[in-house]
């Protein structure tokens, strides 16, 4: 069965509708560096159960100062080390996760970019962005550093509230997203924000 496969410089928004895959076998162990958040690392993970081709794999890259992909939040699954400075991230179905990217030559930065992404399962639609492959479901992207920098300060702040990010309500992420495409400031997460997306997702059938 055949899966989109990425444009590694551009990317696109087509929706896809995923399929299965042959199964990889990454075993776990993530730096905070490329995670984010050291409560999320994970040496290793049993993923019995879950059918071929259901993980969402991102490629991060660490080469300072030249080329800085990472994963700001969210919980792999399992881990494939390509070598000191690459390594593949997978993830469950349903994990929310922030990918930055940023990059530079000798005349300046070429990109500056966040993308807060769910990961879909087999049969959902999804949309297409580098490095992620099949791609998920895209609820915030910001170009730009000062705007990236402003989105990272927001997932600051929802962690000194005590919340993962990587449980906050997906709408607050399109709120995000929204606002700042807009030119406007976006709200602050709050507590009691947070308690009402938790009671709703305990009302869903």
């Amino acid at each position: 069965m055949v899966v989109a496969l990425l444009d590694q410089q551009g990317g696109t928004l087509t929706r896809h509708s995923r399929k299965p895959e042959r199964a990889n076998s990454l075993p776990h162990q993530e730096k905070h560096i490329m995670s984010g958040i050291a409560a999320s690392r994970m040496r290793s993970s049993t993923l019995a159960g879950l059918p071929a081709g259901s993980l969402t794999h991102v490629e991060v890259t660490w080469i300072e100062k030249k080329i800085e992909r990472w994963i700001r939040f969210g919980r792999a699954a399992q881990e494939q080390v390509i070598d000191r400075r690459r390594r593949v991230l997978s993830f469950r179905p349903d994990t929310v996760f922030a990918f930055v990217r940023w990059a530079a030559n000798d005349f300046g930065t070429i990109i500056s970019r966040i993308d807060v992404v769910r990961a879909t399962g087999l049969g959902e639609a999804y949309q297409t962005l580098p490095f992620v492959r099949p791609g998920g479901e895209i609820l915030l992207k910001i170009d730009g550093w000062p705007k990236v920098e402003r989105v990272l300060q927001a997932i600051d702040a929802i962690e000194h509230l005590g919340i993962d990010p990587e449980a906050v309500s997906p709408d607050y992420w399109r709120h995000i997203h929204n606002r700042m495409s807009a030119g406007q400031e976006p709200r602050a997460y709050t507590i009691g924000q947070h308690r009402a997306f938790l009671l709703r997702q305990r009302a869903e059938p």
